[in-house]
């Protein structure tokens, strides 16, 4: 998969949780990290691979099968990369419209979700609960568990919003139908989520 966004969105800690929960339920994963010089407002993207088995070569994603898009800024990229058929999880808080193409698009509400849970600067974290709930490829109790992990000691004070965040966003996906299998491509459709509230 293909995480893209704008510095200061939570793009790397989000891939750094879900490649981290992947681990902890037991898959082989392998992440990479690409993002400009710039602390805020570049491009920041990284990607993670995620198997049953053994991995064993540096994760240069020519293709890929699911992506979660922050902000559409950086998409072109990632849309020439994306399989036919394939997931895309967008934060449709700030993405207003991606291109249409062969892919099935799951608007997710994420910095709307994060405000209402009071989580306003976790909207990186509502997105991936959503991305983990409609993907199937971990579980929220994996995510909330990477990124207590992952948050430094000086920050513990964000666990309960972030947790939130994880969780509101595994949450608002459940009334869609069944998550893309694991590894396998969804039809093309496009589905929308909605508000908590």
């Amino acid at each position: 998969m293909l995480l893209t966004g704008i510095g200061g969105q939570g793009v790397q800690l989000a891939a750094k949780t879900l490649a981290m929960a992947a681990t902890a339920e037991g898959h082989q994963v392998l992440m990479s990290s690409h993002y400009g010089g710039e602390m805020r407002g570049g491009q920041t993207e990284a990607s993670v691979v995620i198997a049953d088995e053994g991995l064993r070569s540096v994760p240069i994603l020519e293709s890929v099968w699911s992506a979660y898009v922050m902000h559409a800024r950086y998409w072109p990229a990632v849309a020439d990369r994306l399989r036919p058929g394939g997931v895309v999880v967008a934060n449709s808080t700030v993405v207003d419209e991606l291109p249409t193409g062969d892919f099935r698009l799951f608007p997710v509400p994420a910095g709307q979700l994060a405000v209402e849970v009071g989580a306003v600067m976790s909207s990186g974290f509502v997105l991936l609960g959503a991305y983990g709930a409609i993907t199937g490829l971990v579980g929220v109790e994996a995510l909330v568990s990477a990124m207590r992990e992952l948050v430094p000691p000086y920050r513990t004070q964000h666990l309960v919003v972030n947790e939130a965040a994880l969780r509101a966003g595994a949450g608002a996906v459940t009334a869609l139908d069944a998550p893309a299998p694991f590894g396998a491509p969804a039809r093309s459709a496009r589905a929308s989520v909605g508000t908590a509230g």
